[in-house]
């Protein structure tokens, strides 16, 4: 380079014995952290296409310009104020790009110097100055021009913990590449240690990294500068892991290729004694097809199995994909493809199986036997996939189970809860270390038939990860027009699901996704009252803890009024999980009694329960509220079923305002303001004065604040409390309530309302206030549920009020 060159580039701070005519050049970068030329960027700027390069603002960096197009802009910028837009092209391989084929985000610069090269082109130092969002393109000829936008970026406070050891771990991340690769020029060392400014050292590296175009403009597109060095880092930290390889590949192959020569020979030779001996690969491949021929399965299927063993044959068998084909066609002999068991379906047999494992839930029995009876008389599966939801311990599994007993099918159970990989389901493609079947494949795989009953546990818990979304997966699973040809990534060919009965369970199916949940025939498994939950302990519950505890028969009982005990003060279910594991415990303790050969009543009685089982633990489930003024009963929803729920209001002096405590999520607090304004707006009609509105505060509170609530449904039970503190009214005896109310006073339906009724049963409540809309609902539930108690239907807060309040 000449000496003229060379002083033209130390004016500019640029080191000349780097500049030779190439993109690895040390830029530097201008200011402190947050000093870059400050100049008014105007509305509409001349737009230089970049074809692999990035500006970062603050940054002075060569650009190589050939085309007639980018050589006239920067000839019209010079003779101009030297501002333009630099904006990488998306394809570098387009020579003519157009306006769809830039970036929208890129850097605002300002022409430094031109170096004329031999060849023609030229050499344009450029200083960045501020980041810019491209809007329209005004002009395309004799170059582009369009309008942009300046975007201002963000600058993290220097006492900022996470950004200071993001910038060291930058930095040391980044002479660690340097030292072990030639990523970066050696020289870059000792600007990179002397660089002091934050916001230079990441631009700087940003600029000189060998990094892709794509990674650079995801830098320049980063919102701020600690966004940029986080994705720098993660950038950095990939570079480094490619290097480290690398260098450890380089160091392995001279040891390597000097290992295979030796192994060569002595695998030569193993494979000459194997086959003396009868037991090597031929051995293998002659297994593998005599085990083939016994298999029911499709020319397809046969022409691929014969395909795969004739590749094994041509393996060595010391390598690892020898070990991963004999996997492969061992899974293939192992799946059932067309082998299956023969139905049973007696469907008085089917009734009496359900009956056995299952007390109540008739309205769920008759429709697993509709859908038996439609197998039976059509011979196929195409009617929709069953999917039983309700609250946790109430026999979903069990009922697929008790199913798949009845039919004689072979039964699966695949667990849901907490899947976030879709290649559980699909499985692996083979080319991955470690690579298996899906679950779906497994499962089919262990049950040894292809019609088994498969219970997708949990369904409702899959969860999406950047491994891909599990239920989409699910479509094509339980989708009868396709899962005759299910493809699983690690089996590699179709497999037939249509003659699988599959039964899925969830407990909350809002979260389900909607496509999935339109493939399948959703059945409602409610929880069980108290007069059910007596029947299973006594008829199911107490014989199997009895015989799992090894307790002679006859030797533990448990009266009526100890189940019932037990029900009310130790469980708060819909279910009968808990009410079985406390019997379990009961069990125990008879157990080891017997086993002291101590004295015992065989019947356990109620008051022997808190010495068995310690002390009563929901007490506070029961109604304990007569009397008192704002004070009133509400109804909740929850995952494990109903439950009451106390809304309490107080009065305290002072300027009118309004408190809301208990942990209330922000739906429930809009039904708290929402009823405070109503009672505030008919304050004449409820016998309020005004100033009470302006001289107390009044504070809501539901208890429990441990617990998170949320929802609609307890607006009237609000507009009740409150109207009781603001009048002293008492609340009547034993009502509770549920439904929202508006700002007019109209009172609209809530879900859930048979875990509802359930909740208030187990509270001793005898009225139950609801809105007219929820009619039709309780008109739906069994007359036994609704025994007991008095509903009253309202379409307004006047007329609970009415009802409620004394």
């Amino acid at each position: 380079m000449s000496k003229k060159k060379d002083k033209e580039f130390d004016e500019m701070g640029l080191v000349p014995e780097l500049f030779d005519g190439k993109h690895q050049v040390i830029p530097i970068i201008s200011g402190g952290d947050d000093i870059v030329e400050d100049v008014k960027i105007p509305d509409v700027l001349p737009i230089l296409t970049l074809r692999s390069s990035v500006i970062f603002p603050g940054s002075v960096t060569p650009i190589t310009v050939g085309r007639a197009k980018s050589i006239a802009l920067v000839r019209a910028v010079e003779a101009a104020d030297g501002l333009l837009g630099a904006v990488l092209q998306v394809d570098s391989e387009v020579e003519d790009p157009q306006p769809d084929d830039m970036h929208k985000v890129g850097t605002s610069a300002r022409i430094l110097k031109i170096l004329e090269m031999p060849n023609g082109n030229l050499t344009v130092i450029l200083s960045g100055l501020e980041k810019i969002e491209v809007g329209e393109y005004v002009t395309t000829q004799p170059y582009f021009k369009a309008t942009v936008t300046p975007v201002k970026e963000t600058t993290p406070d220097p006492k900022n913990v996470e950004f200071v050891a993001l910038v060291d771990s930058i930095r040391e991340v980044t002479l660690n590449i340097i030292n072990i690769s030639a990523a970066m020029p050696k020289e870059a060392v000792f600007a990179i240690k002397n660089l002091d400014s934050s916001r230079a050292i990441i631009n700087f590296i940003c600029t000189n990294m060998d990094l892709t175009d794509d990674d650079r403009q995801r830098l320049l597109e980063a919102p701020g500068l600690l966004a940029r060095a986080r994705c720098l880092l993660e950038i950095l930290v990939r570079e480094q892991q490619l290097a480290e390889l690398k260098n450890d590949i380089q160091n392995k192959v001279k040891q390597d290729i000097d290992k295979q020569q030796r192994d060569y020979y002595l695998q030569q030779q193993m494979r000459v004694i194997q086959d003396e001996l009868g037991d090597g690969i031929d051995a293998d491949v002659e297994r593998l097809r005599e085990a083939a021929k016994g298999k029911k399965w499709s020319k397809n299927t046969a022409e691929l199995f014969e395909k795969e063993v004739t590749k094994l044959e041509r393996l060595n068998p010391a390598i690892a994909e020898y070990s991963v084909q004999i996997n492969y066609l061992q899974l293939m002999l192992d799946l059932p493809w067309d082998e299956m068991t023969e139905d049973k379906l007696d469907l008085k047999a089917v009734r009496e199986q359900l009956d056995k494992d299952h007390f109540g839930l008739e309205e769920v029995k008759e429709r697993l036997l509709e859908h038996l009876a439609v197998i039976k008389l059509k011979g196929d599966l195409k009617s929709p996939i069953l999917c039983l939801y309700g609250p946790p311990g109430v026999g979903k599994t069990s009922l697929g189970r008790s199913v798949a007993e009845a039919m004689g099918r072979k039964f699966g159970r695949i667990s849901l809860g907490g899947l976030h990989d879709e290649s559980e389901i699909r499985g692996h493609r083979r080319t991955y270390i470690g690579a298996m079947p899906g679950r779906i494949i497994e499962t089919i795989k262990r049950c040894g038939a292809s019609n088994p009953v498969i219970i997708l546990d949990e369904i409702d818990k899959v969860s999406r990860s950047n491994h891909g979304d599990p239920s989409s997966a699910l479509l094509e699973v339980l989708d009868p027009e396709q899962n005759t040809t299910f493809h699983d990534n690690y089996l590699d060919t179709e497999y037939d699901l249509s003659k699988v009965l599959f039964i899925a369970t969830a407990n909350n199916v809002e979260n389900i996704s909607a496509a999935l949940r339109d493939r399948m025939e959703m059945i409602n498994i409610p929880g069980y009252i108290l007069e059910d939950k007596v029947q299973i302990a006594q008829n199911h519950l107490v014989k199997k803890q009895s015989e799992a505890h090894g307790i002679p028969e006859g030797e533990l009982s448990l009266g009526n009024d100890t189940v019932v005990r037990i029900i009310e003060d130790y469980t708060r279910e819909s279910g009968v999980r808990g009410l079985d594991k406390h019997i379990a415990k009961i069990a125990r303790n008879r157990a080891k009694t017997i086993a002291l050969e101590e004295n015992y009543e065989k019947t356990v009685t109620p008051e022997a329960l808190e010495t068995i089982l310690g002390k009563a633990k929901f007490k506070n489930d029961r109604y304990d509220i007569a009397g008192m003024r704002g004070v009133v009963t509400g109804l909740a929803w929850t995952e494990v079923g109903g439950d009451i729920l106390y809304i309490e209001s107080l009065l305290t002096p002072g300027k009118g305002k309004l408190t809301l405590t208990g942990n209330l999520g922000d739906v429930m607090k809009e039904s708290a303001t929402i009823a405070h304004e109503w009672v505030m707006a008919h304050h004449e009609e409820l016998g309020i004065d005004r100033k009470m509105f302006e001289e107390w505060d009044l504070n809501i509170h539901v208890p429990d604040g441990a617990i998170p609530k949320d929802g609609p449904s307890a607006g009237i039970t609000m507009v009740t409390s409150i109207t009781s503190t603001y009048t002293k009214r008492e609340v009547k005896e034993r009502i509770a309530m549920t439904g929202e109310t508006t700002l007019r006073g109209r009172v609209t339906a809530v879900g859930g309302i048979r875990e509802k009724i359930l909740a208030a049963k187990r509270a001793g409540i005898t009225e139950l206030i609801l809105s007219e809309e929820n009619r039709k609902d309780i008109e739906e539930i069994k007359e036994e549920y609704r025994e007991g108690l008095t509903f009253h239907y309202v379409n307004t807060n006047d007329e609970v009020l009415r009802l409620a309040l004394k």
